[in-house]
Protein backbone atom coordinates (compact mmCIF):
# COMPACT_ATOMS: atom_id res chain seq x y z
CA UNK A 1 0.00 0.00 0.00
CA UNK A 2 1.35 3.51 -0.93
CA UNK A 3 3.21 4.92 2.29
CA UNK A 4 1.85 8.20 1.42
CA UNK A 5 -1.59 7.15 1.33
CA UNK A 6 -1.56 5.33 4.44
CA UNK A 7 -0.62 8.21 6.14
CA UNK A 8 -2.55 10.75 5.10
CA UNK A 9 -5.91 7.86 6.18
CA UNK A 10 -4.25 7.71 9.44
CA UNK A 11 -3.27 11.43 9.97
CA UNK A 12 -7.65 12.15 8.52
CA UNK A 13 -8.85 9.31 11.00
CA UNK A 14 -6.90 10.48 14.12
CA UNK A 15 -8.36 13.99 13.14
CA UNK A 16 -11.91 12.99 12.83
CA UNK A 17 -12.07 9.76 15.51
CA UNK A 18 -10.03 11.09 18.06
CA UNK A 19 -9.03 8.25 20.13
CA UNK A 20 -10.44 5.56 18.28
CA UNK A 21 -8.84 2.30 17.46
CA UNK A 22 -6.84 2.16 14.23
CA UNK A 23 -8.36 -0.64 12.09
CA UNK A 24 -6.89 -4.11 10.86
CA UNK A 25 -6.69 -5.04 7.00
CA UNK A 26 -6.33 -8.89 5.56
CA UNK A 27 -5.11 -9.67 2.15
CA UNK A 28 -4.79 -13.89 0.75
CA UNK A 29 -1.67 -14.75 -0.33
CA UNK A 30 0.16 -18.34 -1.47
CA UNK A 31 3.46 -16.88 0.22
CA UNK A 32 3.21 -14.93 3.95
CA UNK A 33 6.98 -13.70 3.34
CA UNK A 34 8.04 -12.86 7.01
CA UNK A 35 4.83 -12.94 8.53
CA UNK A 36 4.53 -15.03 11.60
CA UNK A 37 2.08 -18.11 11.02
CA UNK A 38 -0.29 -18.92 13.72
CA UNK A 39 -0.35 -22.77 15.25
CA UNK A 40 -3.35 -24.02 15.80
CA UNK A 41 -4.35 -24.03 19.76
CA UNK A 42 -5.05 -27.26 21.67
CA UNK A 43 -8.68 -27.70 21.25
CA UNK A 44 -11.46 -25.43 20.03
CA UNK A 45 -10.67 -21.28 19.80
CA UNK A 46 -12.69 -18.53 18.30
CA UNK A 47 -10.73 -17.23 15.65
CA UNK A 48 -11.80 -13.47 16.99
CA UNK A 49 -9.33 -14.07 19.99
CA UNK A 50 -6.51 -14.28 17.22
CA UNK A 51 -7.53 -11.13 16.07
CA UNK A 52 -7.37 -9.37 19.63
CA UNK A 53 -3.32 -9.83 18.69
CA UNK A 54 -3.15 -8.13 15.31
CA UNK A 55 -5.72 -5.28 16.96
CA UNK A 56 -2.51 -4.89 19.20
CA UNK A 57 -0.12 -4.74 16.58
CA UNK A 58 0.89 -8.37 15.87
CA UNK A 59 0.91 -9.10 11.94
CA UNK A 60 -0.22 -12.55 11.85
CA UNK A 61 -0.93 -15.31 8.83
CA UNK A 62 -3.72 -18.13 9.06
CA UNK A 63 -4.12 -21.09 7.46
CA UNK A 64 -6.07 -24.32 7.56
CA UNK A 65 -3.68 -25.68 9.98
CA UNK A 66 -3.60 -22.69 11.87
CA UNK A 67 -7.21 -22.87 13.04
CA UNK A 68 -8.78 -24.27 15.95
CA UNK A 69 -12.90 -23.85 15.25
CA UNK A 70 -14.19 -25.64 12.14
CA UNK A 71 -16.59 -22.61 11.39
CA UNK A 72 -13.45 -20.24 11.04
CA UNK A 73 -11.93 -22.85 8.54
CA UNK A 74 -15.53 -22.61 6.56
CA UNK A 75 -15.89 -19.04 6.91
CA UNK A 76 -12.30 -17.79 5.93
CA UNK A 77 -12.32 -20.34 2.79
CA UNK A 78 -10.27 -23.02 3.42
CA UNK A 79 -12.70 -25.74 3.27
CA UNK A 80 -16.18 -26.07 2.33
CA UNK A 81 -16.84 -29.03 5.44
CA UNK A 82 -19.30 -28.62 8.28
CA UNK A 83 -19.78 -30.37 11.24
CA UNK A 84 -21.96 -33.59 11.03
CA UNK A 85 -25.31 -31.89 12.56
CA UNK A 86 -24.95 -28.61 12.32
CA UNK A 87 -28.59 -27.74 11.31
CA UNK A 88 -29.28 -29.29 15.44
CA UNK A 89 -26.07 -27.34 16.73
CA UNK A 90 -27.36 -23.85 15.47
CA UNK A 91 -30.70 -24.58 16.32
CA UNK A 92 -31.96 -26.86 19.50
CA UNK A 93 -29.55 -30.07 19.44
CA UNK A 94 -30.00 -33.18 19.68
CA UNK A 95 -30.59 -34.30 23.65
CA UNK A 96 -27.44 -36.40 24.84
CA UNK A 97 -25.58 -35.75 21.66
CA UNK A 98 -25.46 -32.16 20.26
CA UNK A 99 -25.70 -29.18 22.10
CA UNK A 100 -27.68 -26.62 19.90
CA UNK A 101 -26.90 -22.75 20.43
CA UNK A 102 -30.65 -22.01 19.22
CA UNK A 103 -29.56 -19.14 16.88
CA UNK A 104 -32.36 -20.34 14.79
CA UNK A 105 -35.70 -22.01 15.83
CA UNK A 106 -35.35 -25.17 13.67
CA UNK A 107 -33.30 -27.21 12.00
CA UNK A 108 -35.58 -26.80 8.46
CA UNK A 109 -34.33 -23.12 8.66
CA UNK A 110 -30.84 -24.02 9.46
CA UNK A 111 -30.63 -25.83 6.24
CA UNK A 112 -32.70 -23.53 4.27
CA UNK A 113 -30.32 -20.60 5.30
CA UNK A 114 -27.64 -22.99 4.40
CA UNK A 115 -28.86 -23.47 1.15
CA UNK A 116 -28.59 -19.89 0.42
CA UNK A 117 -25.27 -19.44 1.92
CA UNK A 118 -22.61 -17.73 -0.52
CA UNK A 119 -19.67 -20.68 -1.45
CA UNK A 120 -16.03 -19.24 -0.48
CA UNK A 121 -12.74 -20.69 -1.19
CA UNK A 122 -9.82 -19.49 -0.40
CA UNK A 123 -8.49 -17.70 -2.93
CA UNK A 124 -4.68 -17.98 -1.55
CA UNK A 125 -3.34 -20.45 0.94
CA UNK A 126 -2.54 -17.91 3.56
CA UNK A 127 -4.90 -14.59 4.76
CA UNK A 128 -2.90 -12.30 6.16
CA UNK A 129 -4.00 -9.72 9.19
CA UNK A 130 -2.07 -6.49 9.93
CA UNK A 131 -2.94 -3.25 11.71
CA UNK A 132 -3.57 -0.59 9.74
CA UNK A 133 -0.09 1.27 10.83
CA UNK A 134 1.84 -2.01 9.79
CA UNK A 135 0.75 -2.25 6.36
CA UNK A 136 3.73 -1.74 3.78
CA UNK A 137 3.99 -0.66 0.55
CA UNK A 138 4.03 -4.37 -1.01
CA UNK A 139 0.70 -4.94 0.94
CA UNK A 140 -2.43 -5.22 -1.40
CA UNK A 141 -5.48 -4.93 1.27
CA UNK A 142 -8.73 -6.33 -0.01
CA UNK A 143 -11.02 -5.27 3.17
CA UNK A 144 -10.33 -2.98 5.67
CA UNK A 145 -11.74 -3.90 9.39
CA UNK A 146 -12.44 -1.43 11.88
CA UNK A 147 -13.19 -2.82 15.35
CA UNK A 148 -15.96 0.54 16.70
CA UNK A 149 -17.76 1.91 19.37
CA UNK A 150 -21.27 3.25 18.13
CA UNK A 151 -19.99 6.63 17.85
CA UNK A 152 -17.66 5.57 15.75
CA UNK A 153 -19.78 3.56 13.67
CA UNK A 154 -22.30 6.30 13.57
CA UNK A 155 -19.60 8.10 11.07
CA UNK A 156 -18.22 5.31 9.23
CA UNK A 157 -21.24 4.29 8.51
CA UNK A 158 -22.87 7.39 7.24
CA UNK A 159 -19.74 8.11 5.41
CA UNK A 160 -20.01 4.83 3.43
CA UNK A 161 -22.90 6.47 1.85
CA UNK A 162 -22.55 9.40 1.12
CA UNK A 163 -22.04 10.00 -2.50
CA UNK A 164 -25.27 7.46 -3.17
CA UNK A 165 -28.66 7.11 -3.71
CA UNK A 166 -28.93 3.75 -2.03
CA UNK A 167 -30.01 3.47 1.42
CA UNK A 168 -28.53 -0.02 2.01
CA UNK A 169 -24.60 0.57 1.96
CA UNK A 170 -24.11 -1.18 4.75
CA UNK A 171 -25.32 -4.56 5.22
CA UNK A 172 -25.81 -6.90 8.38
CA UNK A 173 -25.64 -10.22 7.27
CA UNK A 174 -26.84 -13.28 9.54
CA UNK A 175 -23.01 -15.25 10.36
CA UNK A 176 -20.75 -16.17 12.41
CA UNK A 177 -18.20 -13.03 13.99
CA UNK A 178 -15.50 -14.19 11.39
CA UNK A 179 -18.19 -14.49 8.50
CA UNK A 180 -18.91 -10.88 8.79
CA UNK A 181 -15.24 -9.70 8.72
CA UNK A 182 -14.01 -12.07 5.85
CA UNK A 183 -16.94 -14.06 4.53
CA UNK A 184 -19.00 -11.63 3.50
CA UNK A 185 -17.18 -8.44 3.18
CA UNK A 186 -15.07 -10.86 0.54
CA UNK A 187 -18.28 -11.44 -1.28
CA UNK A 188 -18.94 -7.83 -1.97
CA UNK A 189 -15.45 -7.01 -2.60
CA UNK A 190 -16.86 -8.49 -6.42
CA UNK A 191 -19.29 -6.26 -6.98
CA UNK A 192 -19.32 -3.39 -9.02
CA UNK A 193 -20.55 -0.93 -6.29
CA UNK A 194 -19.36 -3.14 -3.02
CA UNK A 195 -21.43 -2.29 0.17
CA UNK A 196 -19.64 -2.23 3.67
CA UNK A 197 -20.20 -4.90 6.77
CA UNK A 198 -21.90 -4.13 9.89
CA UNK A 199 -21.13 -7.33 12.31
CA UNK A 200 -19.71 -9.09 15.33
CA UNK A 201 -23.27 -10.10 16.42
CA UNK A 202 -22.61 -13.43 16.53
CA UNK A 203 -23.11 -14.00 20.54
CA UNK A 204 -20.65 -17.24 20.73
CA UNK A 205 -17.99 -14.50 19.50
CA UNK A 206 -18.88 -11.45 21.41
CA UNK A 207 -16.63 -12.69 24.93
CA UNK A 208 -13.56 -12.32 21.92
CA UNK A 209 -14.24 -8.61 21.95
CA UNK A 210 -15.09 -5.38 24.13
CA UNK A 211 -18.61 -4.64 25.71
CA UNK A 212 -18.74 -1.57 22.93
CA UNK A 213 -17.49 -3.02 20.25
CA UNK A 214 -18.98 -4.24 16.59
CA UNK A 215 -17.01 -4.59 13.40
CA UNK A 216 -17.43 -2.93 10.51
CA UNK A 217 -15.88 -4.53 7.42
CA UNK A 218 -15.02 -2.54 4.15
CA UNK A 219 -14.08 -3.51 1.02
CA UNK A 220 -11.36 -1.65 -0.49
CA UNK A 221 -13.02 -0.05 -3.39
CA UNK A 222 -15.52 1.52 -0.84
CA UNK A 223 -12.84 2.39 1.22
CA UNK A 224 -10.89 4.32 -1.23
CA UNK A 225 -14.56 6.18 -2.08
CA UNK A 226 -14.42 6.84 1.47
CA UNK A 227 -11.32 8.22 2.21
CA UNK A 228 -11.87 10.66 -0.80
CA UNK A 229 -14.76 12.18 0.38
CA UNK A 230 -13.99 12.65 4.17
CA UNK A 231 -13.23 16.16 3.48
CA UNK A 232 -16.49 17.55 2.05
CA UNK A 233 -18.55 15.03 4.38
CA UNK A 234 -20.55 15.92 7.64
CA UNK A 235 -16.98 15.29 9.16
CA UNK A 236 -16.29 18.94 9.21
CA UNK A 237 -19.89 19.94 10.46
CA UNK A 238 -20.52 20.88 14.11
CA UNK A 239 -22.54 17.90 14.33
CA UNK A 240 -20.00 16.00 13.77
CA UNK A 241 -18.14 18.29 16.10
CA UNK A 242 -19.94 17.57 19.16
CA UNK A 243 -19.50 13.53 18.63
CA UNK A 244 -15.68 13.95 18.31
CA UNK A 245 -15.78 16.06 21.81
CA UNK A 246 -17.60 13.19 23.45
CA UNK A 247 -14.77 10.74 21.81
CA UNK A 248 -12.05 12.91 22.91
CA UNK A 249 -13.33 12.41 26.71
Amino acid sequence: MDEQRKNEFIEGFMKYFPGAELPIAFYYTDDPADIEICTQPDGWQCFIGEIRKVRNGKSLAFNLDSLGCAGAKRYLGFTQELMPGFEYFLSHGIPGKIEGERYKKSPELVKELLSNHPKFEAPGAYIVFKRFDKLDETDEPEVIVFCATPDVLSGLFTLAGFDEAENESVITPFCAGCGSIVLWPYQELKKDNPRAVLGMFDVSARPSVPENTLTFAIPRQRFERMLSNAPESFLITESWKKVMERMSK
